[in-house]
């Protein structure tokens, strides 16, 4: 059974390529979704990573069942449905960054219920990691998700929650009271600043620190993007500049740092070095288009890194 087990919505991506002086838009076919490539980021570092979701009976599920299989991810209790697609989502770029449009209404994994999760993979996993979007997709996955969250807290497996906050899915205050009411629960929270600020009414890194510790969870990583990330306990924080690379599409930079963090925590690191670790992993991330391509593996961290995860 995996260590790390994730949880939502696999999407199949369509990444906008720079023009190629023709005229025409052209997109490369990826995977995505948050949990997905968080899980695909551990596997990556080396860890034992799994995942669970329902996808279609359609090319796109073929086509990550395999991707799965090919990354080391475990995907025995993936469910299929033959009634149900798998969702997709196109990736465009401009000055202003990179922007999302999502095709998942009524989507395999948008019709996951409490009584389809596999409770006994959770209890045998270290951590169970989820997200906003993993809550967003519909009521019933929703409630889902609380359903393995309790299921996880009853076993003594440890919460991993990042934000991911997607307002396209649901309005700001539903996300605020789901999101906190999970974080709430969670021994690890991954907010980024730009979603705590939406969700929070708080500005400065510190105050949003303050809110998540407040809520009782005991460890708080929030990823800043071109400042670094912040790591806080109760007891201590600290500031962990970003690195320079030279940074094409930031798809799915969060979610590699969440995996790579997971990885190096079920490992065996402190907190502080799991998180420095993440964060050179996240800034390679960032180097290649797509969500999974330029996903790091541990020797290209270790590299950037200078071959120490201290």
């Amino acid at each position: 059974m995996a260590a790390i087990l994730c949880l939502g919505e696999p999407m199949l991506e369509l990444n906008q390529l720079p023009p190629d002086g023709s005229g025409r838009v052209l997109y490369l076919e990826g995977h995505g979704g948050d949990t997905s490539n968080a899980a695909i980021a551990a596997a990556r570092q080396g860890a034992s990573a799994g995942y669970l979701t329902a996808i279609g009976q359609d090319r796109p599920g073929d086509s990550f069942l395999a991707l799965w299989q090919r990354e080391g991810v475990d995907a025995r209790h993936v469910l299929r449905r033959a009634e149900a697609p798998t969702g997709l989502y196109t990736v465009t770029h401009d000055a202003a960054g990179h922007h999302f449009t999502f095709y998942r209404r009524g989507s395999a994994a948008s019709l996951l219920t409490p009584a389809e999760i596999p409770e006994d993979a959770i209890r045998a996993a270290r951590v169970l990691h989820v997200s906003g979007i993993s809550q967003a997709i519909s009521p019933s996955a929703c409630d889902a998700v609380f359903h393995a969250i309790a299921v996880a807290r009853a076993a003594g497996v440890a919460l991993s929650y990042d934000t991911n906050l997607r307002l396209g899915l649901w309005p700001a205050a539903r996300a605020a009271a789901v999101i906190h009411a999970a974080i709430a629960q969670a021994d690890i929270a991954l907010p980024s600043l730009d979603d705590a600020r939406v969700l929070t009414g708080k500005e400065a890194p510190e105050a949003v620190l303050d809110f998540y510790l407040r809520l009782g969870c005991p460890l708080v990583l929030l990823k800043c993007g071109g400042e670094g990330v912040w790591v806080a306990t109760p007891g201590t924080r600290l500031r962990i500049p970003p690195h320079q690379v030279q940074a094409v599409d930031a798809t799915g930079a969060g979610d590699t740092f969440a995996g790579a963090f997971l990885a190096r925590w079920v490992a065996g690191d402190a907190p502080e070095a799991a998180a420095r670790y993440a964060n050179a992993a996240a800034a390679l991330s960032t180097t290649g288009y797509g969500a999974i391509a330029p996903i790091p593996r541990r020797e290209e961290v270790l590299g950037l890194l200078g071959g120490s995860t201290s």
